[in-house]
């Protein structure tokens, strides 16, 4: 899937940063995130559609029904872009379900359905000083940065079709 990153310069230095992470720091660091902001960022996030909400539950329940650690290796393989069913359908998806997508993946963490992240976690310095550059964004800028982040992960399907 192709997409559009946007050309607010501080977006897209944010998410050249977060990818700069190693996928440990930067999957901690979008759970951080989550805690912080994530009531603010619903299901109902821009664009959203009840066929959007109905796939990315769809590709959640596949992860769900996953070991904790085959939960985390799929997390990490969405990050890496590596070739594998899940991360090919992952990387078929519009922006707007890849992020409810995430959302859901981070409810789950929080119900620990999916790998929860231990209690004495600590972000990395890098992450750290991010998180608190994001915090300050605006809502909007928020979202922006959220979509141009998890936009690119996943695989190319093999189809080329767009969900």
């Amino acid at each position: 899937m192709t997409y559009t990153q946007t050309n607010d310069p501080t977006i897209r230095e944010h998410v050249q940063a977060w990818q700069n992470l190693n996928v440990d720091q930067q999957l901690a660091l979008f759970w951080f995130i989550y805690k912080e902001i994530g009531g603010s960022i619903t299901p109902a996030a821009p664009g959203a559609s009840t066929a959007s909400s109905e796939i990315a539950e769809g590709l959640f329940n596949q992860v769900k029904e996953l070991s904790h650690e085959e939960q985390l290796q799929v997390q990490r393989d969405l990050i890496n872009k590596v070739d594998t069913q899940i991360s090919r359908e992952y990387g078929s998806l519009g922006d707007t379900t890849k992020l409810l997508f995430w959302y859901r993946l981070s409810q789950g963490m929080e119900n620990a359905t999916i790998i929860p992240m231990p209690d004495d976690y600590q972000l990395s310095p890098e992450a750290k000083a991010l998180f608190g550059r994001i915090q300050g964004l605006a809502f909007e800028q928020q979202i922006t940065l959220f979509r141009d982040y998890v936009s690119p992960m996943g695989a190319e399907s093999k189809a080329g079709a767009e969900i």
